[in-house]
């Protein structure tokens, strides 16, 4: 299976909600990144877009970092390497 770069996303007013965890979680099955920009509706709080982040981390089930950059938040799938012996 091929696994691409980066997918965008958006999370408007109603926030994180079970549907928006959902798509993520089908974006990074393809993806190793996703862009999530929140929209102005969503609140444009940095503390607020933290929590955001913290709450898609906790609910994806995937093995990822974030990181929140202005009003978006990048979160990357890590991928585990085997190594042949």
């Amino acid at each position: 299976m091929r696994i691409l770069l980066t997918a965008k996303f958006q999370i408007g007013k109603k926030g994180v909600t079970p549907g928006v965890i959902e798509s993520i979680k089908l974006i990074l099955k393809t993806h190793k990144h996703v862009r999530i920009s929140t929209l102005k509706s969503s609140g444009r709080d940095r503390v607020k877009i933290h929590e955001m982040a913290k709450q898609i981390i906790d609910k994806i089930g995937f093995p990822c970092a974030s990181r929140v950059i202005g009003f978006a938040i990048i979160i990357r799938k890590i991928v585990m390497v085997k190594k042949k012996k």
